[in-house]
């Protein structure tokens, strides 16, 4: 490892259960600018296909991730890593644990909205594999912005050895 590099968080990555909530919270106050409040957490994990995860440090919640599941697809609602362990390896753990869940024969790709002014996570998502694949005109409701939507598919057997590792994430930016 190099000396301008710093070594990975090392994170424990589990289902989210109510008492995340008030940290969850404080990572996705602290990291949009237009940010989910409580209900709309509630709400989305009342959905029988969705599912939430965190990552743990030290007792402490470092990460979210809200997820859907869908026959062919994994479709990522709501993810951010806390302000202070951002660009840690976190965000990389809990893509390659979403990943992980994708095969040849069910779930082939990962998808998620990103907003056209979040620069960060859009060049993040690309350096993790993911692809641009369309726009979604006027997206969102609290502004007039665009939507990128992005992809990562689930790499062919025979291309695996050529193919970006699948560690993938998204910084909230």
């Amino acid at each position: 490892m190099s000396a301008g590099r710093k070594q990975e968080l090392q994170v424990h990555i589990r289902w989210m259960i109510r008492r995340d909530m008030h940290e969850v919270l404080e990572t996705e106050n602290s990291s949009f600018e237009f940010p989910w409040c409580e209900e709309d957490f509630l709400r989305a994990l009342q959905q029988r296909n969705c599912i939430g995860m965190v990552a743990e440090h030290d007792d402490r919640v470092v990460g979210f991730m809200i997820y859907e599941l869908h026959k062919t697809q994994l479709h990522v609602l709501n993810f951010a890593v806390s302000t202070r362990y951002r660009r840690q390896g976190v965000g990389n753990q809990m893509f390659a644990k979403l990943s992980g869940k994708l095969s040849h024969q069910r779930r082939t790709r990962i998808t998620l909205e990103v907003r056209e002014t979040n620069l960060a996570a859009q060049l993040f998502f690309r350096t993790n594999g993911f692809r641009a694949v369309s726009v979604l005109r006027n997206y969102y409701e609290d502004t007039p912005e665009d939507a990128y939507i992005m992809e990562f598919w689930h790499p062919e057997p025979e291309a695996q050895g050529v193919v970006p590792s699948n560690r993938i994430a998204r910084l909230a930016g």
